[in-house]
């Protein structure tokens, strides 16, 4: 009987402690955080929405750990979401984690002189034709090559034409008229040669039946279109005779520079062909169309060229010096988030981790930096690395979106206002 008595209190002993503990396991139970509540320094709960990438912000996880690229995942509170909700808000250490850096706004203007690369051609202003002004037969040729160089008077070319030869000897018949009525036949007969092509010396070297072409000015064969024997008619081109005392230079303008220059812009150029030798001018025209290839724009230049050391072909440095503006924001380049679709946009950082996209109006760049026409005051601060990120979490708030409805502020407002953002999504 004592040992069952011994049995029978251990048993209820052991009874007795489950109970206790039950009790207590439902207590302590009763009070401890969940795994969706976060407390803060004072015992406050946060609420934990979600877990999430912050390399991928649109997977969502209900619990912490690692995500299946194997970073660490960050939470997502209820109350992050600030009574501005144009703002979207990251945590100090993801910041960090992102290595995001900002820069100011700083109103200045842009470099005023930029290079762009050119090649010099023909102006064709100075480009002339030599033609048949009638059936004629070339006898001989005094010119035989393309690209000789000719001066103003210098025969070209032998010709047998019938029509030249009759109205040459008309106007010579009269040349020792007296009378009134026989000068005004003359002078008929001149106007006769005038308009057939014939010059003053074409007709002074007119002998046995043959007419000989001279050169209208100096300059270079550029095409030569017949060969002696041939027959030729009325107003066939004989030979294309262009003049080198000017040159076009057509430079390549990139569109974001194009604006900046207008006709009458100075420019400076040089070729590595002529060390030591600079060549001033200024832009006459832009081109109206854009190099399907490049997407540049082309601005001809014309440049004396007295000493014929710039020759069509080659290529040349153009140093542009449009005038400078007043001063306006810039960023630099690698702020401007650009996708092609959608407007560009800068992400500015406003302290605390908290971020704003902001739509701009671009203006030109030089030396890393954009100017901003509209959307940015100057004063504020952009982030230049990791904004990328921030932009996607901006995106899957929606911001992004209502940012395709404004339009950019001008730069001489404030900063633009951000978009209204919906709350974050559960």
């Amino acid at each position: 009987m004592k040992r069952i008595g011994i049995v029978i209190g251990t048993l209820a002993g052991a009874a007795a402690l489950l109970a206790l503990g039950y009790v207590g396991g439902r207590h302590v139970g009763s009070t401890s955080v969940p795994a969706n509540m976060s407390s803060g320094a004072q015992g406050t709960q946060r609420k934990v929405l979600y877990w999430y990438d912050t390399m991928v912000p649109d997977q969502h996880f209900d619990h912490p750990g690692l995500s299946p690229m194997g970073m660490q995942m960050v939470p997502k509170y209820a109350d992050e979401g600030s009574s501005d909700k144009n703002v979207v808000r990251i945590d100090s250490a993801t910041v960090q984690n992102l290595g995001v850096r900002t820069m100011p706004v700083v109103r200045r203007a842009l470099a005023a002189q930029f290079e762009v690369p050119g090649t010099v051609s023909w102006n064709l202003r100075d480009a002339v034709t030599v033609s048949a002004r009638v059936d004629a037969t070339v006898e001989r040729l005094d010119v035989r090559a393309p690209y000789t160089t000719v001066k103003a008077g210098q025969p070209l070319a032998e010709l047998l034409a019938p029509q030249w030869n009759s109205a040459i000897a008309e106007y010579r018949a009269l040349q020792h008229a007296q009378s009134a009525d026989a000068q005004a036949l003359r002078a008929a007969a001149r106007q006769r040669l005038q308009v057939l092509g014939l010059t003053a010396p074409d007709i002074a070297s007119a002998r046995d039946g043959r007419i000989t072409l001279h050169a209208p000015q100096d300059g270079v064969i550029t095409a030569l279109d017949v060969r002696e024997g041939q027959q030729v008619g009325a107003g066939q081109t004989l030979m294309t005779l262009n003049g080198l005392s000017t040159v076009w230079v057509e430079a390549a303008l990139p569109q974001a520079a194009a604006g900046a220059v207008h006709t009458g812009t100075p420019v400076t150029v040089r070729a590595t062909a002529l060390p030591g030798q600079v060549f001033r001018g200024q832009v006459e025209t832009l081109l109206p169309d854009i190099d399907a290839t490049t997407r540049t724009q082309r601005a001809r230049i014309v440049l004396a060229n007295p000493d014929h050391a710039l020759s069509p072909g080659m290529f040349v440095d153009v140093a542009l010096r449009p005038s400078s503006g007043p001063p306006e924001p810039v960023v630099p380049d690698g702020a401007v988030i650009a996708t092609g679709s959608a407007a560009p946009r800068v992400i500015v950082a406003e302290g605390n981790g908290r971020f704003r996209p902001v739509a701009v109006r671009l203006g030109r760049s030089a030396d890393g930096y954009t100017a901003i026409l509209a959307g940015l005051a100057g004063g504020e601060r952009v982030v230049v690395s990791g904004q990328f990120l921030i932009d996607s979490e901006a995106s899957l708030s929606g911001a992004l979106q209502r940012l395709q409805t404004d339009d950019p502020a001008p730069a001489s407002s404030a900063a633009m206002p951000a978009m209204p953002m919906p709350e974050p999504r559960p």
